[in-house]
């Protein structure tokens, strides 16, 4: 048979390998030995609230321009939409590039409150830029990408900034038209429409900042004392050109692009004389402060790229804000589902407590880890499966596991700034416990990792003999696994008992295989098995279930927007993306069991820093007893749950002596997405402490929404059935608060739903499901269009084998699926690729796609130039036109 040439090179990925990262490397083959050959069937689901722009330049997509405002592209809300731009000739070859697509419209009715947060793909190949537009504005309202257009007219605000994120919040409920303009170039995008998350925007000239002011931290050194001088904010200020204001060399400097002739100094020094000049000089037509303001972004997204800066900031004017206050913490719904913000009142976490993190190690320079971290271990014994070049080493930084062509993981990275990222600190996302610490060990790479090398891992984390020839200073108090696969081993469980002998409390995730087979290590006698729940709290679609699960934990599902913010319910969490050989920090949304243990960790990490002497067998004993958890399933254990989803402010009150829990009144979920065709949901009323709660009732505010008890007892407990009646209501988008009272407290429920958007349909975009060997070369592909969320897909001509089945979109035609802001899937999920072992046809491969959405290290300010970390290219697969 001949071999299906590839029509578009698999997944350039922007997620992670495996949230379930396999322990041993699967042995596959693309021949059976014979001249049977096979076929093998399936349906991918696109995501809830994704939306395709109309008109890509993948030329197989369908189209329909968007290009005015007579030509918009009607829009949901909550929406995320992938979408691509070009100047003309810019661009990969395809549908616009020669002549261009220079402006994308959409049409959308939005809420006050809301936000739109436009991410670029590639700001190395082109910058797009975001404008709002009164929803009754014609084409005689300004003309598109008009950068020098002011307030008015049927502007109503604009996003024109230089970075990956563009930001506008919606201040009155009303119609509009989102304008997303080509300023350079070429690039995908992604525009989240939904409840606002952030609290902090990106870099933008309109912000609010003093104009000119840069503050500068440069990167640590070792220096002595007489070599000072030789840095001191004089010298530093002098060597960039900018005049030097306060700071001293250790701690953040403050510097100003001073006078017209200093700032032509500083912009020649920063490479900047010839660049953004279309954008600067409609800032420069606003007049000087404008100008300022614009060349003050430029020179701090300059410093930024220099190797010798940690950070470069606008001096901002701050107003008082919650806590806590990082950047992309709005995002991380996960946290109050498990009751973290009341928890954090008790405790933040012990820089005595350390949760040891065996993973794929873990990127050290990431700014959210400084501070963070102790030191950790390289365990990784195989160089083919190491990707650093050596065998087992003192550095735990991870070189990236990236293999046929697509980007790494960094899952150790995600895992670990879930348990403690730095916190409270204006950047990126929080940690469960932030004043603990996370010991980074190294054990799996390229492919996985070897349940020998993981052995290792954990004896050292319990300071115990291990191939290193040390130990650490202090051994670990938790462990935490993400990680997993088929097999019992004695030598395994042996390690295990020692470790917990050693008083080391191991917890691990469940599995992402949907099944209640036991995975190892979470089933081993002694380890915390971890399963996954959503924004909803019920199970996750992929988490695994059955006898060994002892507790459940937010793992996500990156397939729905059940709490309307434009973004699917991953859990945000700090990573890097390596697709442009050098590692760019940011925040993507994962989903699995992965993300769900470190939960369980942190919340185990902020117990040990109220209770030092917390014992793995008192941490079972109060598992069992329901007195730390939210029981969700039956009562008592169940193979769901375990013994319930934990939660955090339980946990920490429960091992202080003598304290009681008040009763507290606790609905689930806060947010209902009803979108335009659901008309029901169900509510769930719990008392979330201890004590007598009572008179439990429920209301609505909006006649055409009314909530009524489904199933409740004496004191109103139980669950409620909302049910909503769109018959007189306009079109658009519309809201409603329920309010739940009680003897204890009033709790409230945000309902969204769409009136007149039932006929436009939902796509991940024009799909290219390609089937995988071993070597990462595509031995198989459909081309597949959807149809009423759905796309079905057949492949044939198949030889015997073991593969793995991959799904997504090529906006930008550069022959990659996949990339950022684009839709990937994989059978059976993102999650965990599972292997199909082909030996007679195959049906009922069915998985998801969805919008690939990376938030940037505020705005991808920072980037690494890890020890470990080698230079990549694309994997190049020949195409068939």
């Amino acid at each position: 048979m001949s071999i299906i040439k590839i029509n578009r090179n698999w997944y350039h990925f922007r997620t992670f390998i495996a949230a379930i990262c396999l322990i041993t490397m699967t042995a596959c083959s693309s021949g059976g030995g014979d001249d049977d050959t096979y076929t093998i069937t399936g349906t991918i689901t696109a995501g809830s609230s994704d939306f395709a722009d109309s008109d890509v330049n993948d030329p197989n997509a369908p189209y329909q321009s968007n290009d005015t405002f007579s030509t918009a592209q009607a829009t949901p809300n909550p929406a995320t939409i992938s979408g691509y731009l070009n100047n003309p000739g810019a661009g990969d070859t395809g549908r616009s590039q020669s002549g261009g697509d220079t402006s994308d419209r959409f049409v959308v009715s939005l809420l006050a409150g809301q936000s739109i947060n436009l991410t670029l793909a590639d700001a190395n190949t082109g910058d797009v830029d975001l404008f709002l537009y009164d929803g009754s504005c014609t084409d005689t309202c300004d003309v598109e990408c008009n950068f020098q257009a002011v307030l008015g007219n049927g502007l109503i605000a604009k996003s024109i900034g230089i970075e990956e994120l563009e930001t506008i919040d919606i201040t009155s409920d009303g119609n509009y038209f989102i304008d997303v303009c080509v300023a350079s170039g070429a690039t995908s995008y992604t525009l989240a429409i939904g409840q606002k998350g952030s609290t902090v925007t990106a870099l933008n000239a309109e912000d609010n900042f003093i104009p000119g002011d840069i503050i500068v931290k440069f990167k640590e050194t070792s220096i002595s004392a007489q070599q000072v001088a030789s840095v001191s904010l004089q010298t530093r200020a002098t060597s960039l050109g900018l005049k030097p204001l306060a700071g001293a060399q250790g701690r953040a400097m403050l510097m100003n692009l001073g006078d017209s002739h200093q700032q032509s100094t500083a912009r020649a020094i920063l490479g900047l004389a010839n660049k953004h000049s279309k954008k600067r000089r409609a800032f420069t037509a606003q007049g000087a402060d404008a100008q300022l303001k614009w060349d003050t972004i430029e020179a701090i997204k300059a410093l930024r790229k220099r190797a010798d800066v940690l950070y470069a900031e606008p001096n901002y004017i701050r107003q008082t804000m919650a806590t806590p206050n990082d950047e992309y913490y709005a995002y991380q719904w996960h946290y109050p589902l498990i009751n973290l913000p009341e928890a954090w009142d008790v405790t933040t976490g012990s820089s005595n407590v350390i949760v040891s993190v065996i993973d794929t190690g873990v990127l050290l320079n990431h700014p959210d880890f400084s501070g963070q971290l102790v030191a950790g271990y390289d365990f990784i014994s195989v160089t083919s499966i190491a990707a650093d070049g050596d065998g087992i080493d003192s550095n735990p930084d991870d070189p990236g596991d990236s293999t046929g062509g697509r980007p790494s993981s960094f899952h150790g990275s995600h895992v670990a700034g879930t348990i403690a990222a730095a916190t409270n600190n204006s950047t990126g996302i929080a940690g469960i416990a932030w004043a603990s610490k996370i010991m980074p060990l190294r054990a799996l790479g390229k492919g996985g990792g070897t349940s020998y090398d993981i052995n290792q891992s954990i004896l050292f984390s319990a300071g115990l003999a291990n191939d290193s020839g040390s130990t650490p200073s202090q051994k670990a108090d938790i462990i935490n696994m993400s990680l997993g696969g088929g097999g019992f081993s004695q030598v395994d469980q042996d390690v295990i008992t020692q470790a917990r002998n050693a008083g080391v409390i191991i917890i691990a995730a469940a599995g992402n295989e949907n099944t209640a087979t036991l995975s190892y290590p979470a089933s081993y006698n002694g380890v915390v098995s971890v399963s996954a729940v959503g924004y909803d709290k019920s199970r996750s679609s992929y988490s695994n279930f059955g006898t060994a699960i002892d507790v459940a934990a937010p793992g996500g599902e990156t397939s729905v927007d059940l709490n309307a913010d434009g973004y699917g319910d991953g859990v945000l969490s700090a990573a890097g993306d390596d697709s442009s050989g050098t590692i760019q920090f940011n925040y993507p949304f994962y989903q699995g069991t992965s993300m769900a243990s470190p939960h369980m960790a942190g919340v185990v990490a902020l117990m040990k820093a109220q209770k030092p002497a917390l014992t793995a067998d008192e941490l079972d004993t109060l598992l069992a007893s329901g007195e730390i958890t939210e029981d969700r399933g039956d009562s008592g254990r169940d193979n769901i749950f375990g013994h319930g989803l934990i939660d955090a402010f339980k946990a920490v009150t429960k091992v202080q002596d003598g304290v009681t829990l008040p009763p507290r009144l606790d609905v689930t979920p806060e947010t209902i997405n009803l979108g335009s065709s659901k008309t029901s949901e169900i509510l769930t009323a719990i008392n979330a402490g201890e004590g007598d709660l009572t008179n439990v009732s429920a209301s609505s505010g909006q006649s055409w929404l009314t909530v009524s008890p489904t199933q409740v007892d004496v004191v109103g407990l139980g669950s409620y059935t909302i049910t909503a009646d769109r018959s007189n209501l306009a079109d658009g988008t519309h809201k409603a608060d329920i309010t739940f009272t009680s003897s204890a407290n009033t709790e409230t429920v945000t309902a969204f739903l769409q009136v007149g958007t039932a006929n436009i349909e939902n796509s991940s975009g024009y799909l290219y499901v390609l089937l995988l060997d071993s070597d990462g070369a595509n031995v198989g592909q459909a081309n597949v269009g959807i149809s009423n969320g759905q796309y079905t897909f057949s492949i044939s001509d198949i030889e015997a084998g073991t593969y793995t089945l991959f799904a997504g979109s090529d906006i930008d035609n550069d022959n990659f699926i996949c990339d950022l802001g684009e839709s990937c899937g994989a059978y059976t999920t993102l999650d965990s690729a599972t292997p199909i072992t082909i030996s007679s046809d195959k049906s009922n491969l069915d998985f998801n796609v969805q919008y690939q959405v990376t938030i940037r290290a505020e705005s991808a300010k920072f980037s690494s130039k890890s020890s470990k970390n080698k230079t990549k290219s694309k994997q190049s697969y020949k195409r068939i036109h």
